[in-house]
């Protein structure tokens, strides 16, 4: 048996990904606490609609889920005490902007002196943030809404009716606290919308795990103990757990990975404040809004492609497509490299799984078991050290190493004993949602479209930071110098993804040298999610560090 948890004490966002629970619409609300007692107020009308982890029927499922975080600055605008707030952790207490350098934001070959406009691509919400003038961003309020019915390309009409509730409530502190409707490059949008990609089949409209590059997103989300009822946990567990050995397999995380209070993979708590029961069962939650650069993308896809092509003697068809798999981990439509490496492989193996059905309602439908099942997400690296299959520099590598970092592991032979142990310290949950138009494809660098995109962990420093300074931003650990992630890496002056290829195939390995930035921060920030009862507390003022 898996630990139990209070699942009523804990923020329904931390277990699930709202968008794998078919709510594939949302819409992120950033307020500002003008007045103490306001904010205290405020916090008590809403912590009585909070979405909770308790487990759902078919009648108890919402139509529209809720869930509200807050930044340090906000806590310490709701006066918590002096000796809680000191002994939060240093990276919660900076903020996103702060640890810009960190997280490879600015540019690391100026100084604040010579780039003191760093964030000015920013969005006006998060370019204001932290600056004190009124506009601190003190609060996050998630809603997701199921679609208003099967088929239809529109939300369930509650999440209007939420968003009116949200309005009138702030009414009714008189704005002392007040929703920053300054969202989006314009500045002038209240909220920040994401829905996700939508198919359509006949004019009948279907929810994706496609984002606006074109590639499957969101397959591996890591399970911990306790998630799941017991007996789901040896089907979701495969391949999003830790690997223990061949005997063992794979088995959930340490709850303390992603929620406080609980022990982690070395058996020690994270960093938390006092009272302890005012963080327990809580999490950390990054907001971070990713701007993708779709034009550029197409751009370099378009001349590396040519160029493969020529050099493999390949279609430009099987070029692109195979550049992009080597880029990411996975085929455009989440197949894994790993477990189908070649081009040829791929093609076969689509067809025997139905995803090339001429009713495209049954190829939709066989490809959307095939991303829900372990199959999808149950296999390792350690077998492919020289990354024949799945290049080391690919994002998805770099992301969940899984066991390509066993400390036994040699660069020049597999080791067929690898574990996670190294990796299980650095996993976290993904969560959020495609912003822009919902259809894939459209626009160029300047339409608004990308991810808004969220990390649930208990240590932001230890697992998102950690991820995305050494693992994105660098390629040390996978020995391939200071190369970025092909896809989310900052490529102003590292611009190459190596793409190794086996002698015995008789090609050359290729070398992609035109990467451009196609992921760039919009803005976000850190934010702590309570648990119902640090809700409370929070609401009555309470929270007692003596």
């Amino acid at each position: 048996m898996t630990r139990q948890l209070n699942l009523d004490d804990i923020q329904g966002n931390v277990t699930r990904g709202y968008g794998r629970f078919s709510f594939p619409f949302a819409r992120y609300f950033f307020l500002h606490i003008e007045d103490p007692e306001a904010g205290r107020k405020f916090v008590d009308k809403v912590r009585g609609k909070v979405t909770t982890a308790a487990r759902w029927t078919p009648e108890t499922k919402p139509k529209v889920t809720l869930n509200i975080g807050f930044t340090f600055m906000g806590l310490l605008q709701l006066e918590l005490p002096t000796r809680t707030l000191q002994s939060l952790p240093d990276e919660f207490i900076d903020g996103m902007k702060a640890r810009a350098h960190i997280l490879g934001d600015r540019d690391p070959t100026q100084t604040h002196v010579g780039d003191s406009e760093w964030c000015r691509h920013w969005d006006p919400l998060w370019r204001n943030n932290r600056t004190g003038n009124g506009e601190d961003v003190h609060i996050w309020i998630s809603m997701n809404a199921q679609l208003a019915a099967e088929g239809s390309d529109t939300p369930h009409s509650d999440l209007e009716k939420q968003t009116q509730w949200l309005r009138s409530l702030c009414d009714e502190l008189d704005q002392k606290v007040r929703i920053l409707a300054t969202n989006g490059q314009s500045g002038e949008d209240e909220y920040q919308s994401a829905s996700a990609i939508l198919a359509d089949i006949g004019g009948y409209k279907v929810p994706t795990a496609k984002e606006h590059f074109g590639f499957t997103d969101g397959i591996g989300d890591p399970v911990f103990e306790g998630q799941y009822p017991d007996e789901q946990v040896p089907d979701v567990v495969k391949g999003r757990g830790k690997w223990m050995s061949p005997e063992r397999g794979w088995e959930p995380l340490a709850t303390g990975e992603f929620l406080l209070g609980y022990p982690d993979e070395s058996q020690e708590l994270a960093p938390t404040a006092v009272p302890q029961n005012f963080m327990h069962n809580g999490s950390f939650l990054v907001y971070r809004k990713l701007h993708e650069n779709v034009g550029s993308f197409r751009e370099v896809m378009a001349a590396e492609a040519e160029t493969y092509a020529a050099t493999m003697d390949v279609s430009r068809e099987e070029a692109e497509e195979t550049l992009k798999a080597k880029m990411v981990g996975r085929w455009s439509d989440g197949v894994p490299l790993a477990k189908v490496p070649t081009y040829a492989e791929w093609k076969a193996f689509r067809k025997e799984r139905g995803f090339e059905d001429p009713n495209p309602e049954k190829a939709a439908l066989a490809l959307s078991r095939y991303l829900r099942s372990p199959a999808a997400s149950d296999f390792r690296f350690a077998d492919d050290m020289k990354g024949y299959k799945c290049p080391m520099g690919s994002h998805l590598r770099r992301v969940n190493t899984r066991d390509y970092l066993d400390p036994l592991n040699q660069a020049d032979s597999d080791n067929p004993d690898a574990t996670t142990q190294l990796n299980k310290r650095r996993r976290i949950l993904r969560r959020g949602l495609p912003y822009g138009s919902a259809t894939l494809g459209t626009g160029d660098d300047t339409t608004e479209q990308g991810i808004a995109f969220m990390v649930v962990c208990a240590n932001i420093f230890r697992q998102f930071e950690f991820i995305q300074q050494q693992w994105i931003q660098y390629s040390l650990d996978f020995n391939l110098g200071n190369t970025t992630c092909p896809l989310l890496g900052n490529h102003e002056h590292h611009k190459r993804h190596v793409i190794p290829s086996d002698p015995e195939s008789g090609k050359q390995p290729y070398i992609m040298n035109r990467l451009k930035t196609f992921v760039e921060t919009r803005g976000g920030d850190y934010f702590f999610l309570p648990s119902m009862t640090a809700l409370r507390m929070m609401a009555m003022g309470i929270v007692d560090p003596t």
